[in-house]
């Protein structure tokens, strides 16, 4: 077994805090990934993982091996690209971290890169902001797509490429279903009308949540939700056959637009508006797949597919 190969191992079970998930991941079995682990431990002489019954986490000494194990393996990721890609047609892995609000734009924007660059091998995950901003700090992510405004609050070795400004809306069952598609009610309702309603809201540590929490609290109402999920699914979905409310940004509500059943309803007083964009690490050396990538970001193509996508809410 290469050195590339047992690091990669690390960095997987770094990731998913599991052996049975992480040997699960990287198609191996369980006692191989423990193996490569203590054969790790033995050629840098120090433990990297707290063993119990269970993972319990890495060791201090573990967390500096698996930092240099992501570097090593960003460098070969690089060396790679470098030897399989032309100037215009660039060949390797790129991995993008979303937060769960922005997940519709994160996948029209993927499969667009792909389709141009077919070369590209691309993952999406959905990510917390606290997470992606590790993420790209430790180099486990390419390119993020999220809250640009957190990035203002603190130094930050992180490039931003505003993309679009978010709106948020009240989801509720339509009393007068339309059609064929959700219907976009023009009349506002005010944030502290919707406070009155039982509501769906993402749980507390979501970044998104805490930008529904301060309109509320600009309001001077106060909500316990009757409903907390960490998933985008299940706040359409307990709208859509319960009897439940949720606040939503544009990009959700756009995906939804398929069900006649629900409507959408702009919220006022406050009114909250939230970049959204890129952010990736700057380097003076960045990688043949964030180039294309980045430039794809900031193409005319791209940005009025993203327009399209996000601006027929409130055109």
């Amino acid at each position: 077994m290469s050195l590339f190969t047992s690091l990669r191992y690390l960095v997987a079970l770094h990731e998913l805090k599991h052996f049975g998930r992480a040997a699960q991941a990287c198609h191996i079995t369980q006692p191989a990934l423990s193996n490569a682990i203590r054969a790790l431990e033995d050629e840098f002489g120090t433990a990297i993982v707290k063993r119990g019954r269970s993972f319990q986490s890495f060791t201090p000494e573990g967390e500096r091996i698996y930092v240099t194990a992501q570097r090593v393996l960003h460098e070969q990721e690089l060396l790679l690209q470098d030897l399989k890609s032309a100037a215009d047609q660039p060949v390797g892995s790129l991995t993008l971290g979303a937060v769960p609000s922005v997940l519709p734009i994160a996948a029209r924007f993927s499969a667009m890169l792909q389709a141009r660059h077919p070369g590209l091998t691309l993952v999406v995950r959905s990510m917390s902001s606290p997470d992606i901003d590790a993420g790209l700090e430790d180099l486990s992510l390419d390119l993020a797509l999220g809250y640009t405004d957190r990035l203002k609050l603190r130094v930050s070795k992180i490039a931003t490429l505003d993309q679009y400004t978010e709106h948020y809306f009240l989801l509720r069952r339509a009393a007068k279903p339309g059609r064929t598609n959700l219907r976009m009610l023009t009349q506002p309702l005010s944030w502290q009308a919707a406070a009155l309603l039982p509501l769906c809201l993402l749980t507390p540590e979501m970044h998104n949540r805490a930008i529904v929490d301060a309109a509320f609290k600009q309001a001077g109402v106060a909500v316990q939700p009757v409903i907390e999920t960490n998933s985008i699914l299940t706040l359409g979905l307990s709208v859509l056959v319960g009897e439940v409310c949720s606040v939503l940004p544009g990009a959700l509500v756009g995906v939804l637009r398929g069900y006649p059943e629900l409507e959408a309803v702009p919220l006022r007083d406050p009114e909250v508006l939230t970049p959204i964009g890129f952010m990736y690490a700057i380097t003076d050396r960045p990688s043949h797949t964030l180039r294309v990538a980045l430039d794809m970001a900031q193409s005319p193509p791209w940005l009025q597919h993203v327009k399209v996508h996000t601006g027929w809410l409130h055109d």
